[in-house]
């Protein structure tokens, strides 16, 4: 489980592909505090370390993970949004993320408001349900809040903090993002699916 909240932007190192999946390894100050076996969220994907090596680490994208998110763009040189996950006990600063990706969607539009910035996605019919004005989303790992909603597109606004510290100063239209709809929202709209069909 994670909150969203990104801890740093880590740099990709070396990509290497074996049958189906591809091990990353990435450079990040949080590297020397991880081990083996701890889950950290990569763009909102969450992956399990593997290997750690001073101020690298490595973890492996299985097809699933690859087909249904960005990683498979990622390349050396690149950054990455990582965040750990959630220690128990520990203040919510976010929301509850899982780290598991529903889709990936395209930026639309980038606006700078004076101050701040505005990212427009593109929103497919197969989703729509699972967005509400106001309501939580997740993009690239960073947790934020529906500014606008139209039918077939949401806005989110970034603060000057969020854009600096985050992959988001690199997204432009054109680029892809993972999202990661609010769980709340997908159990609701699965019992009410649910409801319909009985």
């Amino acid at each position: 489980m994670f909150t969203g909240i990104i801890e740093e932007v880590g740099e990709v190192v070396t990509v290497r592909d074996a049958g189906t999946n591809r091990h990353i390894r990435i450079r990040a100050r949080m590297a020397p505090q991880l081990r083996i076996d701890q889950s950290v969220a990569h763009n909102g994907v969450c992956l399990t370390v593997v290997a750690v090596d001073g101020d690298t680490y490595e973890v492996t994208a299985v097809q699933e993970s690859l087909s249904k998110s960005n990683l498979g763009d990622l390349g050396p040189g690149q950054g990455v949004d990582l965040e750990r996950s959630l220690k128990v006990g520990e203040r919510l600063d976010g929301h509850m993320v899982q780290g598991h990706v529903d889709a990936v969607l395209e930026c639309l539009e980038r606006t700078d408001v004076d101050g701040s910035w505005l990212f427009t996605f593109g929103l497919p019919p197969a989703f729509r349900h699972l967005v509400v004005p106001k309501g939580s989303i997740c993009l690239n790992g960073i947790g934020l809040t529906v500014a606008d909603l139209q039918e077939d597109r949401f806005t989110v606004a970034v603060i000057p903090y969020t854009l600096t510290h985050t992959v988001l100063q690199q997204l432009f239209p054109g680029g892809r993002v993972n999202v990661e709809f609010d769980v709340l929202g997908k159990y609701v709209a699965r019992m009410l699916d649910a409801r319909i069909k009985a």
